[in-house]
């Protein structure tokens, strides 16, 4: 994808603050350098400060944009509201939202405490929802606001063993985000649900499979800052759902023609090695 000129990347959102979670590292960072590019001002949220921090002075210094962080936990009860109370006690509005912040549970449902996946839910599709639902007033008031809402292929694809609840989240990321078009592109919202497959980025060594994923090198895989930018690229476009990448469109294709039991035959044959048990 072509880079911006320095007059667009001045121009573009110059003013408007865009909200990432996640964004100490992996796909969230890559939107964070790619909304400095286009002149956003950035709230980071994620829970390691130290690396927002790091990324907030490095993004303010090299693009001219303010950036700050906002480390938070969004596995909390309730924890989009110290998020957006920081925020407001800048006397910033939010323009954009990137709800990226996630993780993988490589093991059977009970094969960890009930708190792990709780966390994963509230993470996953209550803190998302709720920065959405404490954004999307100011944005309809205002005319104008965009939202990302980070997906997966994974969201068309049958459960199968080991990370129980990852397709299910994902899959309502995409119904989330198409509902919400439905309901807030008259008013000038743009909604997209970003589908990636295989993307290079800390999350494999977060769910603890980095040393399988590394012993199984990926023919297809894309980078976080190619996620990005497609992503963004959509979202102006006005589209709601993107899958990055033909070969993952390919494989989303595949898994909604062919018949269920067959898809979840093959699925589960490569997803084994990733299963870490009980």
């Amino acid at each position: 994808m072509a880079e911006l000129t320095s007059s667009e990347t001045n121009e573009r959102g110059r003013g408007r603050l865009v909200l990432i979670t996640g964004a100490s590292a992996g796909i969230g960072s890559a939107f964070a350098r790619a909304y400095a590019k286009r002149g956003y001002d950035l709230a980071l949220v994620a829970r390691r400060a130290d690396r927002l921090e790091a990324l907030a002075g490095e993004l303010s210094a090299s693009h001219g944009i303010e950036a700050f962080a906002v480390p938070a936990d969004l596995s909390l009860f309730e924890s989009q509201a110290p998020v957006l109370s920081a925020i407001a006690a800048r006397g910033r509005v939010v323009d954009a939202l990137v709800n990226n912040a996630g993780f993988g549970i490589a093991h059977s449902f009970t094969g960890v405490p009930w708190e792990r996946q709780r966390d994963f839910l509230m993470t996953m599709v209550v803190g998302a929802c709720g920065l959405a639902y404490g954004v999307i007033p100011g944005m309809v008031e205002r005319g104008r606001g965009q939202i990302i809402n980070v997906a997966s292929v994974a969201a068309f694809s049958p459960g199968v063993a080991g990370n129980t609840l990852y397709p299910g989240a994902k899959s309502l990321a995409i119904k989330f985000s198409q509902a919400l078009d439905a309901e807030y592109r008259a008013k000038g919202l743009r909604i997209t649900a970003v589908c990636p497959g295989f993307t290079k980025t800390e999350f494999g060594a977060v769910a603890g499979v980095q040393h399988i994923m590394d012993r199984e090198p990926r023919a297809f895989s894309q980078t976080a800052d190619e996620v990005a930018q497609i992503a963004i690229a959509a979202n102006e476009r006005g589209k709601v759902v993107v899958i990055p990448g033909w070969h993952n469109k390919l494989a989303v294709a595949l898994m909604r023609t062919l018949p269920e039991p067959l898809v979840r035959a093959i699925i589960s044959a490569g997803s084994a090695k990733y299963h870490l048990g009980d």
